[in-house]
């Protein structure tokens, strides 16, 4: 069972090497020995079991669905009827949702099995899953030259991204706001992606920034990423921003690889050579490089960090002590309820954010601010529709400026050099565009490098087919074999 990808499980499990119930005690029993990495908040351990013994009744009936028997952790952002959904706070400890997300329910409905809702920064604000109010998610992989100094996952999906590297799930699904998906599965050695805005469905899915937030797989391998994200894929009438996908056509080498300039800029030296290492690999694969220049990706962190605190702001305002979320016993009147159930109930990062977004929107301040964004949000969409991907099919940059960090680090206590971490992957969501991190190689201190592919909207297939290449070529699987990993252990 070492190493199994989704690919390689199902293979076993539809041989009968193996058991969907032995698998999943397997995953279990590794969550029970691996508790301090914390990737778990809620572990489903009896339904997991109950579910496995349905998948393998359905595999000796000779039935096949796309993820039969595939235990997976689940983002602790998606309602799952019966089960406590936190979303990582103190504000909704003690929710426990009657209904189903879609994303959750279509998994499901394709054999999936939940082993529990992982670990995340709260409201999915942070790159760090630090501000979880349930402590924070431990990195696997170590620094060669401080091995005893525990690293963080990333965030805020990095419950997810612990979980299926530390090998406590075969993959995982995570969300996606500004980079929520692909930082932690650079920083965790995985393959991530964040799809087309509308891809799929948000119904269910506890809302941080409603035009930014997208759902997506957290995996080991290209393939198993694909898999997943043609079962969560697809328009729900529960969610009126999920769109029937568009037919792309078959993606056909060789690819037109586009380079900003902007993309190039700031970037260590590790990271400069681990980009012309994928050029040369993609090079060898007959595509095409071709400069680009996106001069308005300058504007697109100040840009996220208005609209994302805006739509936070707003989404956040049901969670008062009287409709939802936690209520503070501790008030004398109800102006003091309001005010101690959110100043209770609330981390202060969450808290830090829904003020910026709440000044952003203020009187005075709308279009100076907010109105301002939305505007060179545009011209950022035109930007990429203009500049890049008539000339190209993807766009190559770093995933995260830098590698996995000890919470005792510099930038965790400077809030802007926490925000500069989504550099490169802010434009995506803003955008609507698609985005894949692949693992590609290790930093000076034997610590995994992920590479973003950024996509044309409904262009995953050529993301996909771009990012085996790389795949391929960097060979991660086989080098991080040399990395420490402290659950490492395999039976």
């Amino acid at each position: 069972m070492k190493d199994f990808t989704i690919k390689s499980a199902k293979e076993a499990l539809l041989n009968r090497k193996i058991s969907a119930v032995e698998l999943t005690k397997y995953y279990i029993d590794r969550i029970n020995k691996y508790k301090e990495i914390n990737a778990y908040i809620t572990v489903t351990a009896e339904q997991a079991i109950e579910s496995a013994k349905e998948a393998d009744k359905k595999i000796a009936e000779g039935k096949d669905l796309p993820m039969l028997g595939i235990p997976i952790g689940m983002k602790d952002l998606f309602c799952t009827n019966g089960v406590l959904t936190t979303a990582g706070s103190r504000m909704l400890s003690n929710f426990i949702p009657t209904y189903e997300s879609t994303i959750s329910k279509r998994l499901k409905d394709a054999g999936a099995i939940m082993l529990g809702k992982t670990n995340m920064d709260e409201f999915a604000m942070g790159s760090s899953t630090l501000t979880s109010y349930y402590g924070p998610t431990w990195n696997c992989y170590r620094k060669k030259s401080a091995p005893d100094v525990k690293l963080v996952p990333g965030g805020s999906s990095g419950g997810s991204a612990a979980a299926v590297a530390a090998d406590l799930a075969i993959a995982a699904i995570g969300s996606d706001t500004g980079g929520s998906i692909r930082q932690p599965s650079s920083l965790c050695g995985l393959v991530g992606i964040k799809p087309t805005y509308g891809m799929c469905s948000r119904y269910g899915m506890i809302a941080f920034g409603s035009s930014l937030d997208q759902a997506g797989p957290m995996c080991k391998t290209v393939d198993d990423a694909e898999i997943m994200l043609d079962v969560m894929a697809g328009f729900d009438e529960k969610d009126s921003t999920s769109r029937h996908a568009v037919q792309t056509p078959t993606p056909k080498k060789p690819f037109k690889i586009g380079i900003a300039k902007q993309y190039m800029e700031g970037i260590p030296e590790y990271g400069k050579h681990m980009l012309n290492e994928a050029i040369k690999w993609l090079e060898a694969s007959d595509c095409q490089i071709v400069e680009i220049d996106l001069p308005m990706t300058k504007y697109a962190l100040p840009v996220y960090y208005i609209i994302a605190p805006a739509e936070a702001s707003s989404n956040l305002g049901r969670y008062d002590g009287v409709r939802f979320g936690y209520r503070s016993s501790n008030a004398e009147n109800l102006s003091e309820m309001y005010i101690n159930s959110r100043s209770e109930g609330f981390g202060e990062e969450v808290k830090r954010r829904i003020l910026t977004g709440t000044f952003v929107l203020s009187s005075g301040y709308y279009d100076a601010y907010y109105n301002r964004a939305l505007k060179i949000r545009k011209l950022i969409m035109e930007d990429f529709a203009n500049n890049a991907f008539i000339k190209v099919d993807a766009v190559l940059s770093m995933t995260s400026p830098i590698p996995a960090f000890a919470p005792n680090d510099p930038v965790v206590n400077d809030p802007v050099a926490m925000y500069l971490c989504d550099v490169f992957t802010v434009t995506v969501n803003i955008a609507g565009l698609p985005g894949i991190s692949v693992p590609a190689g290790v930093s000076d201190d034997g610590l995994p490098i992920g590479i973003q592919l950024i996509g044309n909207h409904w262009h995953e297939k050529t993301l996909f087919a771009i990012a085996k290449i790389i795949e391929d070529s960097a060979n991660f699987q086989t080098k991080k074999k040399s990395l420490i990993n402290v659950c490492a252990d395999f039976d």
